[in-house]
């Protein structure tokens, strides 16, 4: 099933990417939770859903901290996002891992709260991480019947060497966690090849970002030196029935043209379609 995250055209209204959605052929929308009401609305998004006839298959919990009513914290964010996927009947949930780095959140009256990051030494061992550490995603995915998927995240370049901003951000570490979302850009700043990653973790992935990397994150299936095609090829072969969203910038989409931002949607499910069912 190939979804559209909302996070494509998070420039765009989402009743407009709903539309374009609808219009490329894709199965079904990935909600990207951002400071915007219409992002964590039930009503607004139970009804966007049925105009368009396009389910929402999955939700991306928050990374942004000042989504107005909702806790800044990792752990509460998240926690927020399971209830309203059991409000909406949405089965998965993505969520980040936690960084290496302090968060110090500030607030100035009548403004909305701002997070500066500093690096520091020691490992910092907040809720969200010990959540993680000691099967507390585990337990909430159970008593909520909502599938969590901790997402792979991207190393980053500093004087030429990889260095990795986020805990738990390694193959063996992500092979303890019981569900994994699969993010095929994020493994290529890593130099790593997306077919032998899935065939390792095969049995933890319920869900898959899929999008290319040239140096840059987040291109076009079909643009970039990732083996794309065969990746879905081995993923139809061994029967992956979950889902699998496209998940691109929107500089990676003509997306000042709806036009030609409609075509690129377009040939993005027509690839996934003829290399999974390939």
């Amino acid at each position: 099933m190939v979804t559209l995250s909302t996070g494509s055209l998070y420039t765009y209204g989402l009743n407009r990417v709903f539309g374009m959605a609808v219009e490329a052929g894709f199965d079904g929308i990935e909600v990207l939770i951002d400071n915007r009401r219409d992002t964590y609305d039930p009503a607004y998004l139970r009804r966007l859903s049925a105009e368009h006839g396009l389910p929402i298959r999955v939700l991306h919990s928050p990374f942004t901290i000042d989504v107005p009513g909702w806790p800044p914290d990792q752990l509460g964010r998240l926690e927020h996002t399971v209830a309203l996927a059991q409000e909406l009947g949405v089965p998965t949930v993505v969520t980040h891992l936690p960084f290496r780095i302090y968060g110090i959140v500030a607030q100035w009256h009548g403004e909305r709260p701002r997070q500066l990051l500093v690096p520091v030494p020691w490992p910092r061992k907040d809720a969200y991480y010990r959540s993680l550490e000691n099967g507390g995603v585990e337990a909430l995915e159970a008593a909520s019947g909502v599938t969590i998927g901790v997402e792979n995240m991207p190393s980053r370049q500093i004087l030429g060497r990889h260095f990795n901003a986020y805990r738990f951000n390694t193959l063996e570490h992500l092979s303890r966690f019981q569900h994994l979302t699969l993010d095929t850009t994020h493994l290529g700043t890593w130099g790593l090849h997306p077919p032998a990653v899935y065939e390792r973790l095969k049995e933890k992935i319920v869900h898959v970002h899929l999008s290319n990397y040239d140096g840059r994150e987040h291109r076009l299936p079909m643009n970039g030196h990732l083996p794309l095609g065969e990746l879905l090829r081995a993923m139809a072969r061994n029967g992956y029935a979950r889902t699998i969203s496209i998940e691109v910038g929107p500089d990676a989409l003509a997306s000042e043209d709806e036009a030609l931002c409609l075509e690129d949607l377009r040939r993005a499910v027509g690839f996934c379609r003829e290399n999974f069912q390939a």
